[in-house]
């Protein structure tokens, strides 16, 4: 669980609700379900007309790395490594066919099996890499979705605003009907600005965070398959393999 995340969102949340409270109004005044119907509605509907749907659907399951990291064993990728390298060295290439029915891991099987097929160290570099430009392009398309709706709804909260006052104006011969249109053209802002940036656009950063992540931990695989692909002493793709710690 990743507790930070849990802290700033409270944070945030803590920060403007108390504000409210510390400038004499009250937390009721706050809940507009007509605003969060329009600004919720509203960005829904624009990021699902920019985004396919197969995008759409993995953004939202990406969602849940906020609270529960994904699992990036670097430390333990680079042992795995070494342990190739040596036994390469001692009994040969071949010796390393054994270890591929039990990689569950598609991108690190199929790198591990051109090693064993004696492909080129270029090669082997060429391919995998088209493989890591693919997979990044395919998850940070999934990821943008929050970026793309921290950028609608502010928009979509302004519409909202308008939207109220278009309905306090037809109304003001009823006093009545002023105050709670004045407040959801208000508070629609308020949920607009709020959402974007305390909770779209975070979420947005930290999914680009963790895909870099997962993006470097395939180039650290790379790099150790073509130092033993070159035949580089262990220590060698050791010292190289740490650079990529964090």
């Amino acid at each position: 669980m990743d507790k930070i995340s849990i802290a700033g969102l409270l944070l945030g949340l803590v920060a403007i609700i108390g504000g409210q409270i510390l400038e004499g109004g009250h937390v009721g005044s706050l809940v507009q379900p007509t605003a969060l119907l329009i600004v919720l509605g509203g960005t829904l509907g624009a990021v699902l007309l920019q985004s396919p749907f197969h995008v759409f659907k993995r953004g939202l399951k990406m969602t849940k790395w906020v609270w529960v990291p994904p699992v990036i064993e670097q430390k333990r990728t680079i042992d795995q490594i070494l342990n190739w390298s040596q036994l390469s060295r001692r009994e040969g290439l071949l010796a390393l066919e054994n270890f591929i029915p039990g990689i569950k891991d598609e991108f690190t099987r199929k790198g591990l099996q051109l090693l064993v097929d004696g492909a080129d160290p270029e090669r082997i570099r060429e391919l995998l890499e088209v493989d890591i430009d693919t997979f990044e392009d395919e998850w940070r398309q999934s990821a943008k979705i929050w970026e793309s709706a921290g950028g609608y709804s502010p928009t979509i909260g302004i519409l909202g605003a308008v939207m109220g006052l278009i309905h306090v104006m037809e109304n003001l011969s009823d006093p009545t009907k002023l105050g709670p249109g004045i407040a959801v053209a208000f508070v629609a802002t308020i949920y607009g600005v709020g959402l974007a940036n305390l909770i779209y656009l975070p979420i947005a950063g930290k999914l680009k965070y963790y895909i870099s992540r997962m993006v470097a931990s395939r180039e650290m695989m790379i790099d150790g398959l073509v130092g033993i692909a070159l035949g580089d002493n262990p220590r060698i793709i050791e010292s190289r393999l740490k650079g990529y710690l964090r």
